[in-house]
């Protein structure tokens, strides 16, 4: 299974700008981070944060997930993912790394590693590398992030986390739900 990983902010309450200027409110939000089967287009696992959670702390449990179900052959990520501990995990677990990393990244590196092999090959030439290793596949991500907030909004409406956690999970049944639906062969076709 290669996975396209993500995240996006969604909105704790759908109070207005002016209520929370007026009223000095914190809006807050939770992060709520996806991961795409390239495949099937579908999401097959999310992971719900607060707003202070880096998306790089996410990716090792994200991918524990998914792969007590089925084997991962690659990730795909953005600059977010990038540090020496994703990389290492992933290695470790023999999945390819497809994440960009800085521009500033260093070629030295103290053993031949996952990332000095990325950071080389991104170096030399990012757009062969973009490529080579299906980079522009991180679109699934992006489009389900969009139909997922179309569809149920950029909010959620609970007010304590677990039940916010149960809210977003729902919704990404719905979500895939409809997807199932949109690529099922129509009733003309049978």
């Amino acid at each position: 299974m290669t996975l396209a990983v993500d995240a996006s902010g969604i909105k704790v309450a759908n109070r207005g700008e002016w209520m929370r200027q007026r009223w000095r409110m914190r809006r807050g939000f939770l992060k709520i981070h996806i991961v795409v089967d390239v495949e099937m287009k579908q999401i097959v696992t999310i992971e719900i944060t607060d707003d202070r959670t880096g998306n790089g702390k996410v990716l090792k449990p994200l991918v524990e997930q998914i792969e007590e179900q089925c084997r991962v052959v690659k990730v795909i990520a953005d600059g977010a993912y990038d540090s020496s501990s994703n990389f290492s995990f992933l290695e470790e677990w023999e999945i390819e790394p497809v994440i960009r990393v800085r521009n500033n990244s260093s070629r030295r590196a103290r053993s031949f590693s996952a990332k000095k092999r990325v950071v080389m090959e991104q170096l030399r030439d990012r757009d062969r590398w973009k490529r080579w290793a299906h980079y522009s596949f991180r679109w699934m991500t992006k489009t389900a992030l969009s139909v997922f907030e179309q569809l149920f909004g950029e909010h959620v409406i609970a007010k304590r986390f677990s039940i916010m956690a149960r809210e977003l999970l729902l919704k990404v049944f719905f979500y895939n739900l409809f997807m199932r639906l949109s690529h099922a062969p129509s009733a003309s076709c049978i």
